[in-house]
């Protein structure tokens, strides 16, 4: 048996007890094929990137379990006719692997850096700032190029 992880993306007009019944109905696969259910994780309503089906919203869920490969293209053959499923991704579940809903809270949850000059430590944003230069060009070396030296000149190109 694999463990398998599947991100549904669940029509967000449809009622909240439609939405249970399509989780209880892929359970219901998963253990009548001998498969384990793992666990379920009803991430929320999320705004999309883009619309898909003219909806700008969707209702995510994550649902774990251990099955046979057969089980899983039975699965999603069953989520693709469904219309309250937007969109589906099965993947293998790596082992250890966070299955919680990304958090905006964890973005806010200041981290204490000590800094080299003074010694004391001072609480600054999880995420750090990064400003990009607007008048600086990257700079790039060729492969065989090292750091350092100037590019050598090709036959056929003339300093000027």
């Amino acid at each position: 048996m694999t463990t398998y992880e599947i991100l549904l993306l669940l029509d967000p007009e449809q009622a909240e007890a439609r939405q249970d019944d399509i989780v209880a109905r892929t359970r219901q696969l998963v253990e009548k094929s001998g498969g384990a259910w793992q666990s379920h994780d009803a991430w929320g309503r999320r705004r999309l990137a883009y619309p898909i089906a003219h909806k700008e919203e969707g209702v995510y869920h994550l649902v774990v379990f251990d099955a046979e490969p057969a089980t899983l293209d039975e699965i999603s053959r069953v989520l693709k006719i469904e219309d309250a499923v937007l969109r589906h991704l099965a993947t293998r579940h790596i082992a250890g692997s966070r299955t919680s809903a990304p958090r905006d809270e964890a973005a806010a949850v200041p981290v204490v850096v000590a800094t080299v000059e003074s010694g004391e430590a001072a609480a600054v944003p999880a995420t750090p700032e990064t400003t990009v230069s607007e008048e600086a060009e990257p700079e790039y070396a060729d492969a065989d190029e090292q750091p350092g030296e100037e590019p050598e000149e090709q036959p056929g190109e003339e300093e000027e």
